[in-house]
């Protein structure tokens, strides 16, 4: 079956019910249970067969409506599939006007509606439809509120509400007239702090724990400044990613983001024999990255493979400028000329790495091989065969100010990441002098790092005037992520 929603329709309207109290009710039974841990694992038919089970036992359960909804949100933001999104969109209305048979009068009715906005404000983000994602953002922002006035003694309301406050903290300034136009108010701290009062009373066998410890993990690696702190969670027994690909996907994204390309590449390849692997083609997407960052050429296999098997126009623009520099660097003109003209050919540039990807066709330049390589090494946390790498360099041959901005901005990578905050301050000082006023990322990113460092150095006006710096830089590449890195800053210092 390749939808649930029709049999779930069909037993609603058509079978009997065998529950043993008349009317809508919201029961996390057996069957409810293992259907949202198979859908947090990624076992999407496991899942379709215990929710089958339970409404056919028994048809008046609305957690199992809801429980359903996971199965859109999970299958288009990980796969990302146009076609599919046309497909399920109208999934949004047909499940909210089955939970609309619900009793108002249950914490739960709001806090089931609220669920399913939120999914798909997610889903529609993903596919860049900023107005739907809005609406319904605010729809599930707004009835969570209500909810948490009503019942306030409602611990589930912490969940949602959570993520969404810690959200609405972070928002880039771009960003920033959805929360005022619909008067949404959210602080990072807050936000997450919600998340982690959750956690701390409720165990792996209430609902919707796993996808709670999920949301503090993005929350505390992305918007506070605790990336070592996760990580070191994600490494513990705490956190297994066994018969669990959506803990594998979240560890080997994480291990990327924190320069682990070793962990990363680890996780996957344990993972790779569950039976339902192959159906995700982001872990092709996420192994090239692995092994792109290790300047190792097989990740064009794993590129390519996603290319092939991927249904979205995501990450197209990025996969072929990959490969294409990845042939550069290691001394192949033919094929890497080739792959570069396939950016302009295929995918959209609707996210920053494909934007970046397209930016870089047009420019008909090649970057410097050393500077290339040093920041491969660096992505993968090989901090010293970098170092040695940009020795090779001579700073007065590079007379392009962006080759000299990023090479100043690596020399504070390294700096940073081998705990020299001396030498890290200087070279990110010289990297915004010479890029202020240019284009290119660095000289915002180098202001970024230097407002976390001064946070971290319980520093916090010298971390707030780099924050704000940051954001006041022209318009730059990756321009959205590291406006939000910023503004969550600003937040969690209280800088607005």
């Amino acid at each position: 079956m390749k939808h649930l929603l029709p049999a779930i329709l069909f037993v609603l309207c058509f079978g009997s019910s065998s529950a043993a109290t008349p009317g809508y009710h919201y029961t996390y039974s057996e069957n409810c249970k293992k259907a949202y841990q198979h859908y947090l694992s990624l076992h999407i038919a496991d899942a379709r067969t215990c929710l089958l089970n339970e409404i056919k036992s028994d048809s008046y359960n609305l957690l199992a409506v809801y429980i359903s909804d996971y199965e859109d949100c999970i299958l288009l933001l990980l796969n990302c599939s146009k076609s599919d999104f046309k497909q399920r969109a109208e999934h949004l209305d047909e499940h909210l006007e089955l939970l609309d048979k619900g009793d108002p009068a249950s914490p739960w009715y709001r806090f089931c509606k609220a669920g399913v906005y939120l999914h798909w404000a997610i889903i529609n983000m993903r596919f860049g439809e900023q107005y739907s994602t809005a609406g319904y953002f605010r729809k599930s922002f707004t009835l969570l509120k209500e909810n948490l006035k009503l019942y306030p003694q409602f611990e589930y309301n912490n969940t949602f509400l959570g993520l969404e406050e810690a959200v609405v903290g972070s928002l880039p300034g771009n960003y920033r007239w959805l929360a005022s136009i619909f008067g949404m108010t959210g602080s990072v701290k807050n936000g997450t702090g919600k998340l982690n009062a959750f956690i701390g009373t409720h165990t792996a066998n209430d609902p919707f724990y796993a996808e709670t410890v999920l949301y503090a993990i993005y929350t505390r690696f992305y918007l506070l400044l605790e990336q070592k702190e996760v990580w070191d969670f994600l490494s513990s027994k705490n956190f297994s990613t066994y018969n669990n690909l959506l803990n594998t996907y979240v560890k080997a994204n994480l291990a990327l983001d924190y320069r682990k390309s070793d962990e990363a590449i680890q996780t996957l390849r344990a993972a790779s024999g569950d039976p339902s692997f192959g159906l995700y083609p982001v872990f092709d997407y996420q192994m090239g990255c692995a092994l792109y960052n290790q300047c190792d050429t097989s990740s064009v296999h794993s590129f390519t493979s996603y290319l092939k098997k991927n249904k979205s126009d995501l990450y197209i623009k990025d996969c072929w400028q990959r490969m294409a520099l990845i042939w550069y660097l290691s001394g192949d003109p033919g094929r890497a000329v080739n792959c570069r003209s396939q950016i302009s050919k295929n995918g959209t540039a609707r996210i920053d790495a494909d934007k970046q990807a397209q930016k870089f066709t047009e420019s008909a330049t090649w970057p410097d091989k050393i500077l290339l390589k040093a920041r491969l090494l660096i992505e993968a946390g090989y901090y010293s065969k970098a170092l040695t790498t940009l020795t090779n360099a001579n700073t007065a041959t590079l007379s392009n100010p962006a080759d000299k901005a990023e090479y100043y901005f690596r020399m504070g990578r390294i700096s940073e990441e081998t705990d020299d905050f001396i030498k890290a301050v200087e070279y990110y000082q010289y990297t915004i002098r010479i890029g202020k006023e240019r284009h290119e990322q660095f000289a915002a990113r180098a202001a970024l790092q230097l407002g976390k460092m001064y946070e971290r150095s319980n520093k916090p006006v010298q971390a707030i005037q780099h924050y704000k710096e940051c954001l006041q830089m022209p318009a730059h590449d990756f321009q959205n992520s590291i406006d939000q890195q910023a503004k969550a800053g600003l937040n969690r210092l209280g800088g607005r």
